[in-house]
Parts: C-alpha cells; structure tokens; sequence
C-alpha cells in the first residue's frame, strides 16, 4: 500500500521558519516519491496566488516558489475555504492545480488508511 502524507501549513509570513519547514517537507516528500497533499490554511494560503511565494524569503532556506513547484508537480495542494473566504481569494485567483476545500476533505484525507499528518 502506498503512503500518504498529508502537510498542513498554518503558517506564513509571519512564522516564517515553520512555514519553510511545512513546504520543504511537503517537497522533500514529493522527490521521495511519497504522495502528498499540502494543505495552505492561515497566512499560508497567499502562496496559493500567482507570484506571493516569490516574495518570500528565508535565509538558508529553498525558494519557496521553486518547493511549491514541486509539490504541484506531483502533489495536491489546497486552500482552506475559511481561510480563503476570510482574504477575498476565489478558485479563479489560486495557480493552476491548487483547490479550495473544506475541513470534511482534510479529514477524509488525514483518515485514510496509510496516511501520516503532520501540522506546521
């Protein structure tokens, strides 16, 4: 049975280290071969719109633009829709392959059988 790792990143600009740490596990999990869906609540949800992962900077960390990348390359990434409600953002404002969701797909997703969540 193949694993799943389900990453919520609750975090942005404004925790900076942890919400590196979410997309760089969320990442280093997707070159691994893992499947993972990466999920933006908080302030985490800007880096859902074109070119506000660009803007973040961490020293000694990845480029954010270039882990959301990969994630999108073979992974699910999602928008809370509370959270997305709360800042104006829409389905037709996110990049091309991000959703926006509920808390009943998290939790189906964080049950499944061979799943592992980890919340940053």
């Amino acid at each position: 049975m193949a694993r799943t790792l389900v990453v919520k990143a609750t975090a942005g600009s404004d925790a900076p280290e942890r919400c590196a740490q979410a997309f760089t596990v969320a990442a280093t999990a997707v070159a691994s071969g893992v499947n993972v869906s990466l999920w933006l609540t908080g302030e985490s949800s800007w880096f859902a719109l074109p070119g506000r992962a660009d803007e973040f900077e961490l020293p000694h960390s990845a480029p954010l633009a270039e882990l959301l990348h990969v994630i999108l390359s073979s992974g699910q990434v999602t928008v809370c829709t509370q959270c997305a409600a709360r800042r104006g953002i829409g389905e037709e404002d996110v990049l091309p392959g991000v959703r926006i969701a509920g808390a009943a797909v998290f939790v189906e997703e964080i049950m499944a059988d061979g799943t592992q969540a980890l919340v940053y």
